[in-house]
């Protein structure tokens, strides 16, 4: 009884589309259609995502960078333009002050921001940046550390003349692939011992720019290079559960107040919260698959409608059918069951279509794109999204056959064969 009820249907979902090719094709197109955009937005949408997070992968999630520049406003007797200038003067502070910070690190670099220096191995040379740092910052920078160890508590306390240097920096000095741990570099004639050599995470510029770099204990660089008790600019990471951006205030009111600065004067310090950035990128692409969702949507359902239509030029084709079956005995339940599985079935074909041919065009872009592009991640699109975008399919499916399924259960025997 069941493979003959199976084989009825097929009979009739195939007379559907037999009758009206054209007005099908173009029906069951706009359902393939819908579920193939739906599929290849969410997918893209994920990679562009994942893309963005990961050029925020070279910092903590909850990291904040705070620099002096010059103050706006005239306070206390000071006036504009003065230049504010951290001091190591300002860790105990800060430590004492803000407990919500879970690390602090203190920064320099040789020659200013970005400035490249000689540094030099044997008879090669290349031009780096050249870092004063702590051992803590390694949890603000998530850098990982193939050979060797990074800056520890004993290289600070002694002033030791070491140094961890980047991928690029050993590949340019010593080259790719070989151990430079134990030996020395120069910088500004001054000689440090490599102790470590370490991998950005990421890929791309920042990534390129994090691997040319050499680090060397904060202490070591204020005696080596004569800096004083100067600061560039802070690194910090929150304890857990403590919001960043309130961290970052409470870190601002305490170096205003020791560097003499008005309360409202924030250009007077620049700051970068990863945390704020991190939560505004998840917020718009959280609005990104709303709109996806929504496109997606409002496409499938635009199909759903096309296939109650085709449904109801159906059914009305086939009202002496139907009333014959009702007069041999077919209940009304039987009948509805038979329209609704006809719409279920030509809607789950569409979509199911328009889902494997998404599925497939996303793993060819993945390919492409490759896991390296910068900006762009590999497309792709979760399980639990192509299982809710077939729950969607099923219900457009059933939703569709509701009003055919209604008229075929009201024609009444004597009515459909009179007509007949």
């Amino acid at each position: 009884m069941g493979d003959l009820f199976q084989g009825e249907l097929w009979a009739e979902v195939l007379e559907t589309v037999r009758r009206n090719r054209l007005r099908t094709a173009l029906t069951l197109l706009g359902v393939f259609w819908g579920m193939l955009m739906l599929v290849l937005m969410y997918g893209f949408g994920n990679g562009l995502e994942d893309g963005v997070v990961r050029s925020l992968g070279d910092n903590a999630t909850n990291a904040v960078y705070l620099w002096g520049r010059r103050s706006t406003l005239p306070y206390q007797g000071n006036q504009p333009g003065r230049s504010v200038d951290f001091t190591t003067d300002d860790v105990g502070a800060l430590r004492s002050r803000v407990p919500e910070i879970e690390y602090l690190c203190p920064r320099n670099q040789l020659g200013g921001y970005r400035s490249g220096n000689v540094v030099r191995h044997r008879d090669k040379v290349g031009s780096f940046n050249v870092m004063a740092d702590v051992p803590e910052y390694r949890h603000v920078f998530p850098m990982q550390i193939p050979l060797g160890r990074f800056i520890n508590p004993e290289d600070m306390t002694g002033a030791r003349k070491v140094a961890v240097i980047g991928a690029q920096v050993r590949d340019e000095l010593f080259g790719p692939g070989v151990d430079p741990v134990g030996e020395h570099v120069e910088i500004q004639g001054v000689w440090f011992q490599v102790v470590g050599m370490f991998d950005a995470p990421g890929s791309g510029d920042d990534a390129d720019r994090a691997e040319s770099t050499v680090h060397i204990p904060f202490r070591t660089f204020q005696q080596a290079f004569n800096t004083g008790d100067e600061v560039s600019w802070f690194a910090l990471t929150a304890t857990a559960g403590a919001n960043g951006e309130e961290v970052e205030a409470a870190v601002r009111k305490v170096l205003a107040e020791r560097h003499g600065l008005h309360p409202d004067d924030e250009p007077a310090m620049g700051s970068f919260n990863a945390e704020a950035e991190f939560r505004r990128i998840r917020n718009t692409f959280a609005g990104v698959r709303a709109f996806v969702w929504l496109v997606g949507g409002a496409t499938l359902l635009t199909g759903v409608f096309g296939v109650s239509n085709i449904l109801l030029v159906s059914i009305r084709e086939r009202t002496p059918e139907i009333g014959l079956r009702r007069a041999v005995g077919a209940r009304p339940g039987q009948v509805v069951v038979q329209v609704m599985l006809e719409a279920l079935l030509l809607t789950s074909l569409a979509g199911m279509a328009g889902l494997v041919v998404g599925v497939g065009a996303l793993a060819l872009a993945a390919r492409l794109i490759g896991p390296d592009r910068e900006m762009m991640g590999p497309p792709e699109i979760d399980l639990s999204v192509a299982l809710v975008a077939t729950l969607v399919m099923v219900l457009g499916g059933l939703l569709a056959g509701v009003v055919p399924a209604r008229r075929a259960a009201a024609i009444r025997p004597v009515d459909a064969l009179r007509g007949e």
